[in-house]
């Protein structure tokens, strides 16, 4: 930064020379951009502001009276301050100063011992120009720095954290509705940066350029390109806040905007900055390794998710696949964009709901959730709204509430629902749960159901997750083999029938009397199905092998 009056005054060739500062103390942090030597009075002319005038005041002895008049015209041209050598027994001149510097804004300084103006200027000047070269080294140095992540077409996240490297503070890149996109603090917790964000950033207009604003004065930058603005760098804190030329720091800023915009423009649109910090945070918060719930509140409010009393874990997964969609796994540019439609339509869908929440791709083919609720009556309603944009995403047509009509066919995204938690955390563990149920849902046909709970799926689910499994395939046939031998000559409707036996939990009286078969005629068949299956029908472990078994290759049929 640029010497100040009060620096200079600490130079040895000054300090040696005893310096008393006459008035204008408060102006003693002026930067001085120049020395400058003179010996007339008129000299306000010559300056073009910022510098420290030097003068022996020979002509101020002359005339002592026009003290008042030539501070008066070096601070309307904007000087530093005025250094005036008295030397010798000049008494009225030092009167005459002292009683102007009273009410002067600069500095006025008087020595009283000769001083080598020379060495002065060529020190002072020695300063100026040495932290001119500085900055304009710093200047190449940003520049290089984002030029070269420019050419790297470097994730957001690496810009954001190479200018609040540069800027020695904490810097946050915001969309247009306030939410946060990327963030690197400097010297404060995650908690402290990021907490109610969303109402604090609406207190500070986006700026017409780059520059301080708002009322707590942070410094500010728009990203994007001429009417086409889509995001803002700030640095939430005023410049005095941190240990930074303002001048350097919005340099910084503003390489660091145009670096975000070139990127963007080159191979990324708004929607996939939101959904990338999105899916960032939800993996995070699945493997949080020492992860504070304040700080995942935080961060997570920060992308839009209110703080709640109830938070949802919910897992969408593709079923195209499952029930023969044309689209193929090795086609994972058509599957990209399912999910990005399925996100937009999510994201339109619960700005009509009492929820907030947090989603993004998971995996290919499965979108996972995390939902915020403040009551538990508000988890069905908006579930259902949920559902009715799903089904719509799939569709190509407007979600609305037609979604039962929907569902007659296959529905092409499976939605499992986690328990409901407490915590933010509790409930970002949850989604593995709710993945589970929806690839066990994902088996099943003909349900009417819009989503599905564990209670859905039970042992029914894990067999449909295991069906392909060649060892359920053997136990199926090991326990049923001479039924499924029967059925396929024709001697009798045994399946059926051991089907309803397990059905109605072993109880042959409760069959007779539903006028299924004869009690005679029931019982004979009863004890041919045992002969078949050589094993005893009244033992319960038996039932429960065969009713796994049964299950397993209703399932595997499907």
């Amino acid at each position: 930064m640029l010497p100040t009056v009060s620096a200079i005054l600490e130079l040895p060739v000054l300090r040696a020379a005893a310096p008393t500062v006459l008035g204008g103390l408060k102006g003693l942090d002026t930067p001085v951009r120049w020395v400058h030597v003179s010996e007339i009075l008129d000299v306000g002319g010559l300056l073009s502001g910022g510098e420290l005038v030097l003068t022996t005041g020979l002509e101020l002895e002359k005339s002592p009276e026009e003290s008042a008049s030539f501070i008066r015209s070096l601070e309307a041209a904007g000087a530093a301050g005025l250094i005036v050598e008295l030397v010798g027994q000049r008494p009225r001149s030092r009167e005459a100063l002292e009683k102007a510097a009273r009410t002067a804004s600069m500095p006025v300084i008087v020595v009283e011992q000769r001083v080598r103006f020379v060495q002065v200027t060529e020190i002072v000047h020695r300063m100026i120009v040495a932290e001119q070269l500085e900055r304009v080294e710093r200047a190449r140095d940003v520049h290089e720095a984002f030029t070269v992540l420019s050419l790297e077409s470097a994730d957001t996240q690496r810009v954001v954290e190479q200018a609040a490297t540069m800027i020695g503070a904490s810097v946050v890149l915001e969309d247009l509705s306030h939410l946060v996109l990327a963030y690197a603090g400097q010297g404060v917790s995650t908690t402290e940066l990021l907490d109610d964000w969303v109402r604090r950033s609406r207190t500070t207009p986006f700026p017409a350029h780059t520059a301080r604003s708002g009322p707590e004065q942070w410094l500010q930058a728009a990203v994007g390109v001429r009417q086409q603005v889509w995001g803002r760098l700030v640095v939430p804190m005023p410049p005095a806040a941190f240990d930074a030329d303002e001048d350097m720091a919005i340099m910084v800023l503003e390489r660091a905007a145009q670096t975000l915009a070139i990127n963007r423009l080159a191979d990324r649109d708004q929607r996939e900055l939101s959904h990338h910090a999105q899916a960032g945070l939800l993996n995070a918060l699945r493997q949080p390794r020492g992860l504070s719930e304040a700080e995942a509140l935080a961060r997570a409010g920060s992308l839009g998710l209110k703080r709640s009393s109830y938070y949802v874990p919910l897992v969408f997964r593709t079923a195209l696949q499952a029930w023969g969609s044309p689209i193929l796994p090795g086609d994972p540019l058509a599957g990209q964009q399912d999910e990005r439609e399925l996100l937009e339509r999510l994201a339109q869908g619960l700005k009509s709901s009492a929820g907030t929440a947090l989603a993004a791709s998971i995996q290919s083919g499965s979108v996972g959730m995390i939902l915020a609720l403040p009551a538990r009556q508000q988890e069905e309603p908006t579930l259902q709204i949920l559902a009715e944009a799903a089904a719509g995403a799939a569709t190509g047509a407007a979600a609305g509430p037609g979604i039962e009509a929907n569902l007659a066919a296959p529905p092409p995204w499976i939605i499992g629902v986690g328990r409901m938690k407490g915590t933010l955390l509790e409930a970002a563990a949850g989604i593995d749960e709710a993945a589970h149920v929806a690839e066990s849902a994902a088996t099943l046909r003909n349900t009417g159901k819009p989503y599905f709970r564990a209670t859905d799926v039970r042992l029914r689910g894990l067999l449909a997750l295991l069906r392909k499994d060649p060892r359920v395939q053997q136990f199926v046939e090991s326990e049923l083999s001479a039924v499924l031998q029967a059925e396929a000559e024709g001697k009798g409707e045994y399946l059926e029938l051991l089907g309803l036996y397990l059905g109605s939990g072993g109880n042959k009286a409760a069959m007779a009397r539903s006028g299924y078969l004869s009690r005679p005629t029931l019982y004979a068949r009863l004890a041919k199905l045992e002969e078949l299956l050589g094993v005893d029908l009244e033992d319960a472990e038996s039932r429960t092998s065969l009713h796994v078994a049964l299950l397993a290759h209703l399932i595997r049929g499907q």
